[in-house]
């Protein structure tokens, strides 16, 4: 599988590099990606922008989605042929510069609706086809000098800002969707009902069974109700188990006794696991 990233990453990481001088000691093309470029062994001390991109494609092990040339024209022309070139921009492209494309070429590594960021070499600070190192640079997208893009061919597509090539961008893989476990829930209304039917003594019916169950089994992991009584009726047993858990939360007196209340049932709820729901 192919995507530009690689070359992107490896492009930039020569960002700051600079070429030769000469013993008058102006900078003179002899650059360290000639020598490395099976076949362009003879461009250097020549202008080196092309070869530095077909540098950076056979380092990534993509330089066949490239052209191997340290021509700009002849890199034109090669994606041509492809039918492979467009005036909009894409992550990955092989950008040209002047007349025909035969100035000046880089690397794009991003855009936007207004700007080109582009990775180039042989460039400097003012963006020239005649410079002396590496460096990332921002371009006006609809400056004349920009020529147009060569798209490769990317296994896993390419992002272009081009309407008619939509059908290689790249697939978007669906994130896969987090569910958050929903809480059971004790409904109040229900435990206050079961506790005014089921008590003093079980009448042989259960009333809200599931709500008064989630109930007696907290009360049993807190060691208060024993689990013979857990049956889903709300008798004497697992009335004293409730109020022997809410003095241990701390309520005393009245408020330690009688129906549940919201605030002690919410608080057994926390630390087993459930919500009160009025």
């Amino acid at each position: 599988m192919s995507n530009p990233s690689k070359i992107i990453a490896i492009a930039k990481d020569e960002v700051g590099y600079r070429e030769g001088r000469s013993s008058s000691g102006g900078y003179n093309n002899k650059n360290k990606f000639s020598p490395e470029v099976p076949g362009l062994e003879w461009s250097n001390y020549q202008p080196w922008c092309a070869t530095f991109v077909s540098w950076a494609a056979l380092k990534a092990g993509v330089a066949n989605l490239y052209p191997r040339t340290a021509s700009c024209l002849v890199g034109t022309s090669w994606f041509k042929k492809l039918g492979r070139f467009s005036e909009y921009p894409a992550i990955g492209a092989q950008v040209f510069f002047g007349p025909n494309g035969g100035s000046h070429t880089g690397l794009v590594y991003d855009y936007d609706g207004t700007w080109v960021y582009t990775v180039e070499g042989n460039t400097n600070g003012n963006g020239s086809a005649e410079g002396n190192g590496v460096y990332l640079k921002k371009r006006l997208r609809r400056d004349p000098y920009v020529y147009g893009y060569g798209y490769p061919k990317f296994s896993e597509g390419i992002k272009s800002a081009d309407p008619a090539w939509a059908k290689e961008a790249p697939k978007v893989e669906a994130k896969p969707v987090t569910k958050t476990p929903v809480k059971p829930s004790v409904s109040l209304a229900r435990i206050k009902e079961a506790r005014s039917k089921d008590m003093p003594a079980r009448t042989g019916h259960v009333t809200h069974k599931a709500d008064v169950l989630r109930v007696e089994r907290a009360l049993d992991k807190e060691g208060l109700l024993d689990s013979r009584w857990v049956d889903g009726s709300w008798g004497t047993k697992t009335q004293e188990a409730y109020d022997a858990f809410r003095r241990r939360m701390g309520w005393t007196g009245e408020d330690a006794k009688g129906a549940p209340g919201k605030a002690s049932l919410s608080k057994l709820g926390q630390r087993h696991g459930f919500v009160v729901k009025s």
